[in-house]
């Protein structure tokens, strides 16, 4: 085996492990993203589900519907990017929007944002036994 023969498989082998490792980062942030949506949708789906009731009535809430998505889609580990969570006194059904963003870090790609609505119907009528 000559010394040229050396040098190729070496600089293989340096090739090898760059694509191993390029595969490695990309998996992780796989990961790392695919959790992220998992969790958005979790929070923006306790947001609804918060709210909606209190478009109604209070229920125990301490604020608004929006106040009240807002507290849960926190407490989930994301922000909230808008609420469609009006207080409607009618005993109508309704369908409650709540918007969320999760930032999550990448391994060495940096920050993403990643976005999820979450709806919830409520039926006022529902708690008369209708």
């Amino acid at each position: 085996m000559s010394s040229d023969d050396t040098g190729s498989i070496s600089l293989a082998i340096i090739g090898a492990i760059a694509v191993m490792l390029l595969l490695v980062v990309w998996i992780a942030a796989l990961a790392v993203v695919t959790r992220a949506h998992q969790e958005a949708n979790t929070a923006a789906d306790a947001g609804a589900l918060a709210a909606a009731p209190v478009t109604f009535l209070p229920f125990g809430a301490q604020g608004s519907p929006k106040e009240e998505a807002a507290r849960f889609v926190d407490l989930n580990g994301a922000e909230m990017v808008w609420c469609r969570c009006a207080i409607d006194r009618t005993f109508e059904p309704r369908t409650v929007e709540v918007r969320v963003r999760r930032t999550v870090q990448l391994p060495i790609l940096g920050t993403t944002s990643i976005e999820a609505t979450g709806r919830a119907e409520f039926i006022p009528a529902a708690l008369l036994g209708r």
